[in-house]
């Protein structure tokens, strides 16, 4: 089992580093792989609404997004980290994952996620709640900890000194490594995956 965890700071090892690794260290104790995606430093595009990837074609941004995404089988299960900006999670992190989510929907739903988020002081649970939305609008299991997935500091050094926090971090690892098993059993024993319905689209205007 591998889980795909996606980091949206634009600093490669800073505090969301920082708490993805302590998460990341908990799954390996379980026999489970990961993986951090950085999202870099380089511009990321919103999606404008093309409509060429649902066609099957690749986004029209070549900014690593179509390579991620060619992936996607490979994991399991997703976490995402993003730093918290004006109350939200930072630009280039919601960016990337509105056009993932609107053009690898089908490989990423029924895979178990959470968010988890990282800020100096306020903000992380308005920015949580922004992140978990992507999952359930697409029947992905959350996976929750002890309190809201969120650290707290300006610097590595000091995320790991929020114990709290970590230890949040740590029981996030625990449940997903226990989630991706109970999944595992379940398959192993015969038990089916949600029947899906034909899905259905209705607007506000009759």
């Amino acid at each position: 089992m591998k889980v795909l965890m996606i980091n949206g700071s634009p600093n490669v090892h800073g505090c969301t580093y920082t708490a993805l690794c302590e998460i990341a260290g908990t799954l390996e104790k379980h026999g489970i792989d990961s993986e951090i995606y950085h999202v870099g430093t380089k511009p990321i595009a919103g999606c404008i609404a093309c409509g060429k990837c649902k066609s099957g074609k690749p986004c029209i941004f070549d900014d690593g997004l179509n390579e991620l995404a060619a992936r996607l089988d490979e994991f399991d299960a997703l976490i995402v980290g993003a730093p918290i900006y004006y109350a939200g999670p930072s630009g280039q992190s919601t960016a990337f994952l509105d056009r993932l989510f609107y053009s690898s929907a089908a490989k990423l739903s029924g895979k178990p996620a959470a968010a988890i988020v990282s800020c100096r002081r306020g903000g992380a649970s308005a920015g949580y709640d922004r992140l978990l939305k992507y999952f359930s609008i697409n029947s992905m299991p959350i996976v929750t900890s002890q309190y809201w997935n969120q650290v707290h500091g300006n610097t590595p050094e000091e995320v790991v000194k929020d114990e709290e926090g970590m230890q949040t971090m740590r029981t996030l690892g625990e449940n997903m490594a226990w989630l991706l098993k109970c999944i595992e059993a379940g398959r192993g024993a015969g038990v089916a995956e949600p029947a899906k319905e034909p899905r259905l689209r209705t607007n506000f205007i009759r």
